[in-house]
């Protein structure tokens, strides 16, 4: 009978956490425990930086290494106990980190397979497209990184509520009323509707500034929208939010991007007025200028506008509605509103706003902002983002498409017979534009290089991919498969672990995978596991490069087989939660 799964991470993290509790009682339990892996390999696996201890014990922070050492003792797992200078540094038996990794992986223990309910929830708003106007790469961050926070957070254990608040009120959709009255067509709006929203509105703005009296019509189509009654704006704004959400529906698919909840502004229509009333009773609402506002004189940064001079509300009114509402409804201990850093005022003021109230979740309420999409315009000779107002926008499926025809055109020059070329085709275009968003920190600019990006070698999704579809084909020879060598290692006899003590490197780097998710779960941020799989992947391809799989002894080959089946199953898992998929051929 095998023994039990041992995550190697957490079980050392609780023999530092013992040897500290000793050392230090109930002051232990709220130092951190940081194990990550040394540079220079040959002083151990993992190393614990002691600088945190030297305080509280009152030392220095080699000796606080000492300290520790001599209260951790060598077992069947840790082989080696070593202070060296202010780090304590330890060692596994190779044959049991391959085991216990090797084995989580496949038989989907935590942390390698989902995580046990934690209890908390949270809710992620992401996306949020503007009805009536064209899903272009600039919507592409944050449905990327929200979609991506959303599996990340499910997998370890959170109840997750994705919602898609779309853009589908305010003032903004008086101009799209008079722009369709103007100029809307029927059958251009049949054919493709997204294309002749987006022109009517480019020609809107352009005439506006002809015609003045466009301006004061489109106020006035949005305070008769608001109106609440059953009138013509309201009935063309019925029609082109429903056009636009059916429209929305070929990106995300094509993207693998799922929501919980599609809520858009137009649902807290009615849910503003108490909010806006439960503001005013709390007594931290003034007006100015004819405005009811929350004002900030003691942060000094421009006051919340709750409802404007003419009577009608905007944005910051609809989102305090819709926190009020997730609040009531599904009881969030976080809410995350992923949307670019040109927002940070906005979401400033709703957290303050939340803070006067004395919302206990005010602190919890995170703007998870993220850099620009930028494109290199030619004619300029420069990098800079597309913008619907200017009518440069950049199409996302046209994006799309350009990614896939550029993998399909690899594939014929490298491997033409593959079978079910399209759909491969579609997979790794759209996933090369995908990992090449979440490989880069959110709050970076992002840069469309198509070369770099479609690259099967480097820091790219076709890398990542390639080193997936490389273990699943050695698999394949071998007459195996993933759940086939999930199956033998539990059989009897098993496999001999001892056979992989020359893939320590390798399977450290799968250790990661914990620790990496608690990374990114911290800082809401992609790119560390996007980074993590891209190191994966080179690890595996060193190994099998310096290693033969087949053709060796046949229980060498058995445990190298049980190696490639988890670095398999691993990239596998990792690039499902970023919304990147793995593909068996290539």
């Amino acid at each position: 009978m095998n023994p039990q799964v041992l995550d190697p991470n957490a079980y050392l993290e609780g023999l530092v956490r013992n040897a500290l509790g000793e050392l230090l009682g109930e002051e232990a339990a709220v130092l951190p425990v940081s194990l990550d892996r040394p540079r220079q390999p040959e002083h151990g696996d993992l190393g614990l930086p002691c600088f945190p201890y030297a305080k509280a014990l009152k030392t220095n922070p080699a000796q606080a290494a000492s300290m520790l050492a001599e209260r951790i003792r060598p077992d069947t797992l840790v082989s080696e106990v070593r202070p060296t200078g202010p780090f304590l540094n330890f060692r596994f038996h190779p044959k049991a980190l391959a085991e216990n990794v090797v084995r989580g992986i496949l038989e989907e223990k935590e942390p390698y397979g989902p995580w046990a309910s934690n209890g908390l929830s949270v809710v992620i708003d992401f996306s949020s497209p503007n009805i009536a106007k064209p899903f272009h790469l600039g919507h592409l961050r944050s449905t990327v990184i929200g979609a991506a926070l959303r599996r990340l957070y499910r997998f370890t254990g959170h109840e997750v509520h994705g919602i898609n608040h779309l853009g589908d009120w305010g003032s903004q959709f008086g101009k799209i009323i008079v722009a369709w009255r103007e100029w809307g067509d029927e059958k251009a709006l049949q054919k493709d509707p997204m294309r002749h929203l987006f022109d009517i509105y480019v020609r809107y703005q352009r005439e506006e500034k002809e015609r003045p009296e466009l301006k004061e019509q489109a106020a006035e189509a949005f305070r008769r929208l608001e109106s609440g009654e059953e009138n013509e704006e309201r009935a063309i704004w019925k029609k082109l939010r429903d056009i636009s959400l059916q429209a929305f529906q070929g990106p995300y698919k094509r993207l693998r991007v799922e929501f919980d909840h599609m809520t858009g502004e137009s649902f807290y229509e009615d849910k503003m007025e108490a909010v806006i009333q439960e503001l005013e009773k709390a007594g931290i609402t003034t007006v100015s200028e004819g405005a009811l506002v929350v004002e900030f004189p003691e942060q000094k940064i421009p006051p919340c506008i709750l409802r404007k001079s003419d009577g009608t509300t905007i944005y910051a009114t609809r989102d305090l509605a819709a926190l009020f509402y997730r609040r009531e409804t599904y009881h969030f201990d976080k809410a995350l509103y992923v949307v670019g850093s040109e927002q940070k005022l906005h979401f400033r003021q709703l957290a303050l706003v939340l803070e006067k109230l004395g919302w206990p979740q005010a602190k919890n309420v995170q703007h998870v902002d993220f850099g620009l999409i930028l494109f290199f315009n030619q004619e300029k000779g420069r990098w800079e983002k597309g913008k619907t107002r200017s009518g440069n926008a950049i199409f996302l499926d046209e994006v799309l498409d350009e990614a896939v025809a550029g993998v399909k055109k690899i594939i014929e020059e490298k491997n033409p017979d593959l079978p079910d070329k399209e759909a491969i085709a579609e997979a790794v275009g759209v996933s090369a534009i995908i990992f090449n968003d979440l490989k880069n920190g959110r709050i970076k600019d992002v840069k469309f290089d198509w070369n770099e990006m479609l690259s099967f070698e480097g820091e790219t999704g076709p890398y990542v991919q390639y080193a997936g579809a490389r273990l699943s084909s050695i698999l394949r020879k071998a007459g195996s498969s993933v759940p086939a060598m999930t199956q033998s290692i539990a059989s009897e006899g098993g496999i001999d672990f001892e056979l992989l003590s020359d893939a320590t490197p390798v399977l450290l780097t799968m250790m990661e995978f914990g620790p990496t998710l608690k990374r990114a779960l911290e800082k809401n941020e992609p790119s560390i596991l996007t980074n993590l799989m891209i190191r994966i992947a080179s690890e595996i391809h060193s190994f099998l490069r310096d290693h033969r799989v087949l053709g060796e002894d046949p229980d060498l080959t058995r445990a190298r087989l049980a190696l490639v089946a988890a670095g398999r199953k691993i990239l596998e898992t990792g690039l499902e939660i970023l919304g990147v998929t793995s593909p068996e051929r290539m």
